[in-house]
């Protein structure tokens, strides 16, 4: 039996996702991408999972799409139809965090910009290396880089493809966090760790929600959802327990987040 494409192990209230084509880089094909996805549905649905870690195995996070399977396009005719875009971990309400242990090009560069927060190897190489294959800028990445890096680091990074590494990339906002090499997994899952002992699973998915809906509108509409949501959060038994945990000096007992439902 050969081992998953995505091995999945837990730390706690951590789940683990390693993608696992090491001899690749863990170039991502279909195979690949329907076990990330299965796995994260079960995840959002799993009480006992309340922050998913993604990495990959061996020296790389991912050198992108599998070159064998881009050798086969013939034009654009052939498309695959998709049951999901891959930009679906984007929509997932618990907070997936990126340890960038190695490689992250084209489109594993994007999967790891999808992650809610980044660590990443001082030595890992990034580039969006679309220009230097004669693609353009794919699944969304001219609109996620210029809001993390400004409009002409974006332009840099996408029509040049160069590498750039991980003190680079931390200066200018493409990764939040840089450690040592062989660091970067260890700190991710204490930084995931946390957040699943002291933060509400509650809120934590809704800001996720604000942050994308907030993304493209003025200030004063953003204040206004958020005095709306405010005022709605002060019924949520979350708040309570916060406040109460906080009082005590104890670790908050959070629930889970119900199933099906953002409330």
């Amino acid at each position: 039996m050969s081992e998953p494409l995505v091995i999945e192990s837990r730390q706690g209230p951590v789940l683990v996702l390693t993608l696992n084509r090491p001899d690749r880089m863990n170039a991502w094909n279909n195979e690949l991408e329907d076990r990330y996805f299965k796995l994260l549905d079960a995840a959002e649905v799993d009480p006992e999972v309340r922050v998913i870690v993604l990495t990959g195995a061996g020296r790389g996070f991912c050198g992108g799409a599998d070159m064998a399977n881009l050798q086969r396009i013939e034009g654009a005719a052939e498309r695959s139809v998709r049951p999901r875009p891959r930009t679906y971990p984007r929509t997932i309400r618990k907070p997936i965090v990126a340890a960038i242990n190695g490689a992250a090009a084209g489109l594993g560069l994007v999967e790891a910009l999808l992650c809610d927060v980044r660590f990443c190897s001082a030595e890992a190489k990034l580039t969006t290396s679309f220009s230097r294959r004669g693609l353009i800028a794919e699944y969304g990445l001219s609109w996620i880089l210029p809001r993390l890096v400004g409009f002409g680091r974006a332009m840099d990074l996408l029509i040049s493809g160069r590498i750039v590494r991980g003190e680079e990339a931390l200066s200018w906002g493409l990764v939040d966090f840089v450690t040592p090499a062989d660091e970067v997994l260890d700190a991710a899952v204490a930084y995931a760790k946390d957040l699943a002992d002291n933060c509400s699973p509650w809120s934590m998915a809704q800001i996720k929600q604000q942050i994308r809906d907030d993304l493209d509108v003025d200030f004063e509409t953003a204040s206004r959802r958020a005095d709306e949501l405010m005022l709605e959060s002060f019924e949520s038994p979350d708040v309570k327990e916060g406040v109460a945990a906080y009082v005590e000096k104890r670790l908050p007992d959070f629930k889970p987040l119900a199933i099906g439902s953002e409330d």
